[in-house]
């Protein structure tokens, strides 16, 4: 959502951190360029003119101008005033109400009201552990209410009985009486939208704000509407009193300007932002780490928090104990890619990591292949239960069969083949120091050299490289080697390397 803006903002900070003194011409010129960023980027007029207006108030200051780096200092402010627009801190959606807690769901038809609710649900579910009721106030839509009670079925919430007749108010006043009488802890209320913003619209959702008095109204909008989505809080907010907005469609690829403005314009916080089409691609909004990414300083702490979420505790902890033993088949190899997909792959990895931003150029053209690791795992696939643990029984035929199963060549599954071998041997070295009690990189770090002394590797350990085709010493592209990690590591093929990330997965020519 934010690439282009981002690309844009880096290549114009980037000029000013070059510079070794900074004057206020610089500055203002800078300044220029960053407000004709932001309006590109659908960002509304008077937010881009307050935002620019706040920044140069504070960089032609004496703190900056006798900085030691007044570039990085005009960053640093830029970075902080982009955290005040966007709202400072993050606030998530508020249940400290008596039950069941009233949450009111409007917006505009097709701005992914109905599926937010869902999402919404789920997440108090699985997260926050509440019993939720959905309900859709929609009799105007064709097949609304069936929409909603598909996707309850799909997410596992339960749904009010559809009962036909009914107007938006008495359905309201029914759910709100089905969570008092079932015990629930969170009604969800999904209202009925139109194209565009109408009086007849806005009177039906006053008046089931006054029938079911609401502790949180959301306010749903498409994130690709640009400065539509705008005008769209503003209307709802007068006519409401919106207490949060929910960002749609925050993957697309559109220039992310209303993010920006929603909070500035309406003064009310982004609560929840949609990042993708499953149920639990929904996240809290945190304009401090949506700053850091905008300006390419990376979000870990997103990395982090994601992998959480999509790593399975129990199979980790078996994986690393046989990698303790020095224990890697290809079932191991094949987890391990399905886990860099959990994560969006290389190019979802690699946007949440700092600096990499400054890389995009390189990483374009190193052809970052996305396929390789399906293509990879279709391999691992194709190959029988005995051949995944065994896989010296990969003879001709076998790797024929393999290849002609998972549409592939012989040449794929040989590179497989010997990716995998070479990281079983890293994790040999790895289990031989994990049983000798001083740790699982011991094994590791004596062949590396660390502890003093020439590099040892184990007598079997080098036995068994060299029945591997590989040379005396250390395996080829070995780290610390000069080489990066292993030369067959996922989407090698050939493709320039980027600096320190050669062999990295995914990197290599796209087929």
């Amino acid at each position: 959502m934010f690439d282009a803006l981002t690309d844009r903002l880096g290549g114009i900070l980037d000029r000013l951190t070059r510079r070794g003194a900074l004057t206020e011409a610089d500055v203002a010129e800078a300044m220029r360029e960053v407000r004709r960023a932001l309006i590109e980027a659908d960002v509304a007029l008077e937010v881009a003119r307050d935002f620019i207006d706040r920044v140069k108030a504070r960089a032609v200051g004496v703190d900056v101008v006798k900085s030691v780096t007044p570039g990085q200092m005009v960053v640093k402010i830029v970075h902080d005033e982009l955290v005040a627009m966007l709202g400072s801190e993050a606030e998530g959606i508020s249940l400290a109400a008596a039950a069941p807690v009233p949450i009111l769901m409007v917006g505009l038809q097709g701005s992914g009201k109905t599926t937010s609710t869902a999402k919404i649900a789920r997440r108090l579910v699985t997260r926050e552990k509440r019993k939720v009721l959905m309900a859709s106030l929609d009799t105007r839509r064709p097949a609304a209410m069936e929409q909603l009670a598909t996707l309850g079925q799909q997410t596992g919430v339960p749904t009010l009985p559809i009962v036909a007749g009914q107007s938006a108010v008495q359905i309201a006043r029914r759910a709100m009486e089905a969570g008092r009488l079932g015990g629930y802890d969170v009604v969800l209320l999904d209202t009925a939208g139109r194209t565009t913003i109408d009086d007849a619209l806005m009177a039906e959702v006053v008046e089931v704000k006054r029938a079911v008095n609401p502790h949180e109204v959301l306010l749903v909008a498409d994130a690709l509407t640009g400065q539509d989505a705008i005008v769209t809080a503003r209307a709802f907010d007068q006519a409401l009193g919106v207490t949060g907005i929910v960002l749609t469609r925050l993957d697309g690829d559109g220039r992310g300007g209303a993010a920006l403005s929603m909070r500035a314009v309406t003064g009310k916080p982004i609560k929840l932002v949609g990042t993708g089409e499953s149920f639990d691609a929904v996240d809290e909004f945190d304009p401090q780490r949506v700053a850091n990414r905008i300006l390419g300083m990376g979000d870990v702490v997103a990395l982090v928090e994601k992998a959480a979420a999509s790593i399975d505790a129990e199979q980790a902890a078996k994986t690393a104990e046989r990698m303790r033993k020095g224990q890697f088949d290809l079932n191991d190899l094949k987890d391990q890619l399905n886990q860099m997909q959990k994560l969006g792959g290389m190019s979802g990895v690699m946007s949440m990591l700092p600096g990499v931003a400054n890389l995009k150029k390189q990483m374009a053209g190193a052809n970052l292949d996305e396929g390789m690791f399906k293509r990879q795992a279709a391999i691992i696939d194709s190959m029988t239960k005995a051949e995944r643990r065994n896989p010296d029984l990969l003879k001709a035929s076998r790797k024929k069969r393999v290849a002609a199963g998972s549409g592939s060549k012989v040449e794929d599954v040989n590179k497989l083949l010997k990716m995998h071998r070479q990281m079983a041997d890293m994790m040999k070295l790895m289990g031989k120091g994990a049983k000798s009690g001083r740790g699982p990189l011991a094994g590791l770090g004596a062949a590396l050299g660390f502890g003093g002394g020439q590099p040892q590797i184990p007598p079997e350990a080098l036995e068994e490289m060299q029945k591997n085709g590989m040379p005396k010493g250390l395996p080829p592209g070995f780290p610390g080697a000069g080489g990066g990690l292993p030369p067959g590591f996922p989407g090698m093929g050939g493709g320039p390397k980027l600096p320190g990330l050669g062999g990295f997965p995914g990197f290599g020519k796209k087929k």
